[in-house]
């Protein structure tokens, strides 16, 4: 048995302890694992218990209350130290000098207005956490899409600049020997040099906007800001996957959002405060029982067993009843109608704003996609273009002018497609958002 508890506590450490060290990450993965580790997103589940436990304690105040209390007195200076006689009429006895005196009371509520409207309330309130904790994890996982996606492209373009300058510096070396022999232009080097310098400065760049965007990734999935991970994705890749056309027939309906969700759950909230005011002025019935045992004694003697007990015994009810306030709750209750006439506004707006926010993030996904086969296709023209300016320059057709512009015109199409995957993704992520799907 010890060794299997042994091994068992192994296993379980092992797991824990390769959750905690996961360094290498695909999408999907840094998405489930930020769900779970990202700080807000922790706070959004305690909310949630709050919630829960804040509903316990409203329920808890309508069931049977128990009260208990024992009371000690010495009397050490009393009014009289004997009973007066009275003559025919009898002695007052103005008591002993100690007494014990332990009761118990229940009390139950019977009827409280305010109390059938704090537990609908309290159920609200749960709503409204819940779809608080629904909101944090969309905008978390767009926010890891992002970040992930970031990371991508660093790590894209860093590829593709270290290619570049290869290829820059074996032109450079060979337009060199070849003005040394005397058959070029020192400016053809020029020119070079100026393009090797611009693309050596970008990936300096770069690369530190990678470190940049690796601190971005790990505090979004709820990871260490400094800790080394890996993204498994590949940029172009992801961005076809995320191409999803049957996303933009999706249903304009706004009902199952999250953000009309939270502006129902307010006018609802605000419905319960005006049926609250209203409560107030309706009367509160309540109901005790209480029992208890009385000791006296001219000393402590409380614990011998020979001690007499007086037992006492009563229930009863309470009803409370408003009056009159002066015009106090008619007021209360036409700021709540007032507010809640807000809420019924802010629902209206709310429903419109969305309404307008999905016909603009299905636009962007839309033209999202466009760009991006467009600049595939820019891109393969772009390089066919600087192919054969470098054949024409080094047949010393074209000038070192026109090798360079082709060379620039190729690195802006390299970062316009690599821009447009990004969007791709980013887009996507910003629709899925908007319409509550994941």
């Amino acid at each position: 048995m010890r060794k299997i508890l042994i091994l068992f506590s192994f296993i379980i450490s092992t797991i824990t302890y390769s959750q905690e060290s996961k360094t290498a990450f695909s999408l999907q993965e840094a998405i489930d694992y930020a769900l779970e580790n990202n700080r807000q997103s922790k706070n959004a589940t305690l909310d949630i218990d709050a919630a829960k436990a804040q509903q316990w304690e409203t329920i808890a105040t309508g069931l049977p209350q128990l009260g208990a209390t024992i009371d000690y007195i010495n009397n050490i200076k009393q009014q009289f130290q004997d009973p007066i006689d009275f003559g025919d009429d009898g002695f007052i006895d103005f008591g002993a000098k100690q007494s014990i005196n332990a009761s118990a009371t229940i009390n139950q509520l019977i009827f409280d207005g305010s109390y059938l409207v704090g537990l609908q309330a309290s159920k609200v309130f749960l709503e409204i956490s819940k779809n608080s904790k629904e909101k944090t994890d969309l905008e978390i996982r767009k926010g890891v899409i992002n970040a992930y996606g970031n990371v991508l492209l660093t790590k894209e373009s860093i590829s593709i600049l270290e290619k570049n300058i290869t290829i820059l510096e074996k032109n450079l070396n060979d337009t060199t020997k070849i003005f040394e022999n005397g058959l070029e232009e020192e400016e053809s080097v020029e020119q070079l040099k100026i393009t090797l310098s611009g693309l050596k400065s970008n990936l300096n760049n770069v690369i530190r906007l990678q470190d940049i965007g690796n601190k971005m990734l790990n505090i979004a999935i709820g990871k260490e800001i400094n800790d080394l991970i890996t993204v498994t994705e590949n940029l172009d890749t992801l961005a076809e996957q995320n191409i999803t056309i049957n996303l933009l027939e999706a249903s304009d309906s706004v009902e199952n959002t999250i953000d009309f969700k939270i502006a129902d759950n307010d006018k609802r909230s605000k419905e319960l405060l005006v049926k609250l005011e209203k409560s107030k002025s309706l009367p509160t019935i309540g109901a005790f029982v209480s029992g208890g045992y009385l000791g006296n004694s001219q000393k402590f003697t409380f614990l011998n067993n020979n001690q007499q007990w007086i037992g006492t015994a009563n229930f009863g009810a309470r009803i409370t009843i408003p009056v009159f306030g002066v015009g106090l709750q008619s007021a209360r209750t036409q700021r709540a109608k007032i507010n809640l006439n807000i809420a019924e506004n802010n629902l209206i707006e709310t429903e419109q704003q969305l309404k307008l926010q999905i016909a603009a993030a299905k636009s962007d996904y839309q033209f999202a996609i466009e760009e991006y086969d467009n600049k595939k296709e820019n891109l393969a023209l772009a390089e066919r273009i600087e192919k054969k300016n470098e054949i024409k320059f080094f047949e010393g057709i074209a000038s070192s002018f026109e090798l360079r512009q082709a060379q620039t015109q190729l690195y802006t199409a390299q970062n316009e497609l690599l821009q447009t995957m990004l969007d791709v993704i980013n887009k996507k992520a910003e629709l899925e958002t908007v319409l509550n799907e994941i």
